[in-house]
């Protein structure tokens, strides 16, 4: 399966519209009590006696067939499995006293041990003989736990859609017992949860949770005896998840890249249980994995790591080719993306990836980013300019408000106005108001490449629309940009307002300010050399970080541009040379 590589999602030229505005629609709020109540609800009605009869039905007593994962886990998680440990983003728990009921483990390590996603990193580095018992071990005890009973935490739809993908793809680990009776409970259990999602697949939120629940019908349809009805109703909801999880453009609701990736890995799954029963996958799948992957490859750098985006941390090059390759897509990255919203200049060994559109709404997304006009930039394997990242991806040990300070709007490499965000980050972890439309227009000739746009997120607070100009040059060896805060909305009165432009720097990026503070010179890993030049505000080199693939934090650096706005505004210039 290929696409051309200009092509957008209906395959027409993904070609800009000069002054393209960018409106995001519900997003001043974040998640509604309607909205909250409702969740609520529903895991309320799993509990009921109705619920429970709905559940009952016929048993089956094997499988159809057993998909191969296309996917490899992680070596050193499926080590410490076998060495008695369960690790996931830096929280570790010994697997003999590990408590499927405990409610004190952290989120991703929770979603970790309740989806059964543990059983790809055990498969990886265990033979049927050494990874059975520790497999049938935490199955069991996640049976006794939660089989019989629904409850918030196991049966949530979306877990319960990749619990199923890894209880059939992984069979052999947990289905090789001579236990007759713990053979049928396990396959009770899988065809109990299917019926469950059957219902409630609709109710896990837009993105990779609801494309996981519909998977998992699917699955369950293709793999249970007698699934012929489930799997044409499963493919009906699958199609509808994916309508309301992608933008035309195939990216993610979330504009999250993790999310997009992890979106991909779950079809190119379900991709593999067809292969398993010599059937083709629905139309509807494969078009979407058409248009997801050029939106992928869009936001990472030369590298081919993921830019750090929306909480994503950036994702090592090694997972998202296996994703890639797992899918059968074989395309060229999408450079300008409508609603996806992110812009991709590359040029000679260059690669710079902007943010321009608002940011995602609450309903789509929690722990979104204020990160709208940020950029990343990387020359060849050296990242130059990052955002700090990885809001949702750190590791466990770092403190919540640590986690919530990757959100804001200085954590990107872009403008703040008063120290404040283009969006408001919200207690309950959604975004509330700000940034409302973003324009957006570019141009490109034989010379250069030119991205104008403009975002109100500080108009209604501070009076000011800030617009931003990124230029490359042909050669890549030359980024030129500009910030303008521009007089908007109510009249400015009193004091000038501060200002701060900043450029995080990548991991290893050695920065050494001029005398004047004018300007710097940047060592890249490698030895590469590039030359920083700025005007209209006072420069510094400071302190940051930067969150690794790994979920770890490392020291780096950053350059600030401070000044004052006065009620006419302010114009920021600088510009990367590449010197060596």
């Amino acid at each position: 399966m290929s696409t051309s590589p200009d092509d957008g999602a209906d395959g027409q030229p993904d070609g800009i519209v000069e002054g393209k505005r960018l409106i995001r629609l519900g997003g001043d709020k974040g998640l509604s009590l309607a909205d909250r109540l409702a969740e609520r609800f529903h895991a309320l009605t799993w509990r009921t006696p109705i619920h429970s009869i709905r559940l009952k039905g016929r048993f089956p007593l094997k499988l159809l067939a057993v998909p191969e994962d296309p996917l490899l886990g992680d070596v050193a998680r499926g080590h410490a499995l076998l060495d008695g440990t369960m690790t996931f983003l830096g929280e570790s728990h010994a697997v003999d006293s590990l408590d499927m009921l405990r409610a004190g483990f952290g989120v991703p390590f929770t979603e970790y041990l309740q989806s059964f996603a543990w059983l790809r990193d055990l498969s990886t580095v265990a033979t049927r003989a050494q990874g059975s018992p520790v497999a049938e071990a935490l199955t069991s005890r996640w049976m006794s736990a939660h089989a019989e009973k629904p409850d918030a935490v196991g049966w949530r739809p979306d877990l319960w859609g990749r619990r199923i993908l890894y209880w059939t793809f992984h069979a052999p680990l947990i289905l090789s017992s001579g236990d007759t009776i713990y053979r049928s409970r396990v396959l009770n259990a899988l065809a109990t949860g299917a019926r469950h999602i059957d219902r409630y697949a609709d109710k896990a939120p837009p993105g990779a949770g609801r494309i996981a629940a519909w998977c998992g019908v699917v699955t369950a349809g293709l793999l249970l005896p007698g699934g012929d009805p489930r799997r044409a109703f499963g493919e009906a909801g699958l199609a509808r998840a994916l309508g309301t999880s992608l933008f035309d453009d195939g990216g993610s609701v979330s504009r999250s890249p993790a999310m997009l990736l992890e979106s991909i890995e779950l079809l190119a799954m379900l991709r593999a249980v067809y292969d398993a029963r010599d059937e083709p996958p629905p139309a509807s799948v494969q078009a979407a994995l058409a248009r997801m992957v050029p939106a992928l490859l869009g936001v990472t750098h030369a590298d081919r790591g993921l830019a750090s985006w929306q909480g994503g941390g950036p994702v090592h090059p090694d997972r998202v080719a296996a994703g890639i390759e797992a899918s059968g897509v074989r395309t060229r990255p999408l450079r300008q993306s409508r609603d996806w919203g992110y812009q991709r200049l590359a040029a000679g060994s260059t690669v710079l990836i902007a943010d321009a559109a608002p940011p995602p709404v609450a309903q789509m997304v929690e722990g979104g980013c204020a990160s709208t006009l940020a950029f990343e930039f990387s020359d060849g394997l050296a990242r130059i300019v990052v955002n700090c990242g990885g809001a949702k991806a750190a590791l466990a040990q770092l403190p919540a408000a640590f986690a919530e300070g990757l959100r804001t709007t200085a954590a990107h490499s872009t403008l703040t106005v008063g120290d404040s965000n283009s969006t408001a980050i919200l207690t309950g972890g959604t975004l509330g108001r700000g940034v409302g439309e973003v324009e957006l227009s570019r141009q490109e000739n034989d010379v250069a490449s030119r991205i104008e746009m403009s975002h109100d997120g500080y108009v209604r607070r501070w009076g000011f629309l800030h617009r931003r100009q990124l230029v490359l040059t042909a050669d890549g060896r030359e980024l030129r940009g500009e910030d303008m805060l521009l007089p908007r909305g109510r009249k400015r009165k009193g004091d000038a307002t501060p200002f701060a432009v900043r450029f995080h720097l990548g991991a290893g990026v050695q920065a050494a300010a001029t005398a004047d503070s004018q300007g710097a010179i940047l060592r890249l890993p490698g030895g590469a050399m590039w030359q920083f030049r700025c005007r209209g505000g006072l420069m510094s080199v400071e302190d940051s970080l930067w969150i690794d693939p790994a979920g770890m934090p490392m020291a780096t650096q950053q350059i600030v541009i401070a000044g004052q706005a006065a009620a006419g505004g302010a114009n920021i210039g600088w510009a990367f040379k590449r010197a060596v």
